[in-house]
């Protein structure tokens, strides 16, 4: 494969699924408690028998969102590719693999990393069902990816909430040896990750020799909005929209603080879909305060070099952060077109890269739109392998 542009933010929500998928494979004793497609006079949605909502089937983005002309200019701009009126028309685009090689070939792009089902599985507030679910979507991944390993990257999904389930979930998928990585779904309400309770996850993590990836979410929306007027709906959630990538320096913060990357050299932490622009002050200001206060935390360095030697940051579309590779680290940084979300810049990457890059040396360029995720993800052997054209 003559890889010349990977991403390495790419989705397949659940939305997207195959309708029958989670009922038809779970565990008899919980297929009840599995999502599933339920037909009413708006259109088919997936829902769970407790009352989950999981968004319209095949609609737009995570949540499952209708698509609404106007709304959203990327959105319409996919819209124009026909992406959203073959999801009415039940044409898989986004989860059979030859439609979607298809896209990707339509976006100029060569291989994709695969996140998942991200926190869909605690919509469910049943932590048993949870794992399962996840187990499913595990298992439907790797055998997805299996169609065109040269191409996907599968980031495998864990729960999040009960620590044993998630250790046997990594020990799981790693001997089963198809998913490239995974990822832990992120949660307000989850245990800061520099709990001892979470251990045994980074020991297994570690042992696998899978990154870790945590995916944006986004700060607490800390509005009511019912109080709002509809001009004051939208501005809060232009405040939450605009500044919700930045939130992923919590868990920069907790990891590096919290000493797991110290005590488990071995582990490759991606964050993803976080932009890159604000790394650079993270990082002088976390060296600051090291120096100033925290020296107690028997950090072995400074949290900058842990960046360094284990960390990377995807975006989609940040000239600032690009004029600041330096600071950030030219190897710490992997470009994603994040297909097929409204905030994405499918089918348009190229043209996105080309106007971004200006000043970015072509070295470097290749690097951050190819070679970092094709030797963090094993695209390399593709790269070289003579069984693959």
């Amino acid at each position: 494969m003559d890889y010349r542009v990977i991403s390495a933010d790419c989705h397949i929500d659940l939305p997207w699924l195959p309708p029958e998928l989670f009922v038809s494979r779970a565990k008899k004793s919980l297929r009840e408690r599995m999502p599933y497609v339920e037909k009413t006079d708006n259109g088919e949605f997936w829902v769970s028998r407790n009352g989950a909502r999981f968004g319209l089937r095949n609609g737009m983005g995570s949540a499952g969102r209708r698509y609404v002309p106007g709304e959203i200019y990327r959105s319409d701009r996919m819209a124009s590719e026909g992406l959203y009126s073959d999801g009415e028309k039940r044409i898989p685009r986004l989860t059979d693999p030859e439609l979607r090689i298809r896209d990707q070939d339509r976006d100029g792009v060569q291989a994709e990393v695969l996140y998942g089902v991200l926190g869909a599985s605690m919509r469910l507030n049943d932590d048993e069902a949870s794992v399962e679910m996840v187990r499913v979507y595990n298992e439907w991944l790797a055998e997805f990816c299996s169609y065109a390993p040269d191409r996907f990257a599968g980031i495998a999904s864990l729960p999040n909430c009960n620590v044993d389930a998630t250790v046997e979930e990594i020990e799981r998928v790693a001997a089963r040896g198809v998913v490239r990585g995974v990822e832990i779904a992120c949660s307000h309400d989850m245990k800061p990750l520099f709990d001892p309770t979470w251990e045994p996850v980074w020991k297994a993590i570690g042992s696998s020799g899978l990154p870790l990836h945590f995916h944006t979410i986004g700060p607490r929306l800390d509005y009511n909005l019912s109080e709002f007027e509809k001009l004051q709906r939208r501005q809060a959630f232009a405040v939450h929209i605009t500044g919700f990538q930045m939130a992923m320096s919590k868990y920069i913060m907790e990891m590096i603080y919290g000493g797991v990357l110290d005590r488990h050299s071995s582990i490759k932490l991606v964050i993803g879909e976080c932009g890159i622009g604000w790394i650079p002050y993270l990082l002088e200001h976390m060296d600051l305060e090291w120096r100033d206060q925290f020296a107690d935390l028997n950090l072995s360095r400074s949290p900058s070099e842990y960046w360094h030697a284990q960390c990377s940051a995807t975006y989609q579309s940040d000239a600032i952060g690009l004029r600041l590779l330096d600071a950030i680290g030219v190897d710490n940084v992997m470009w994603g077109s994040d297909f097929p979300h409204p905030d994405g810049v499918w089918p348009d990457s190229l043209e996105f890269i080309s106007r971004e890059f200006v000043d970015v040396s072509s070295e470097n360029k290749q690097k951050v739109i190819c070679d970092n995720a094709a030797k963090l993800y094993g695209f390399e052997y593709y790269r070289s392998s003579s069984s693959v054209n």
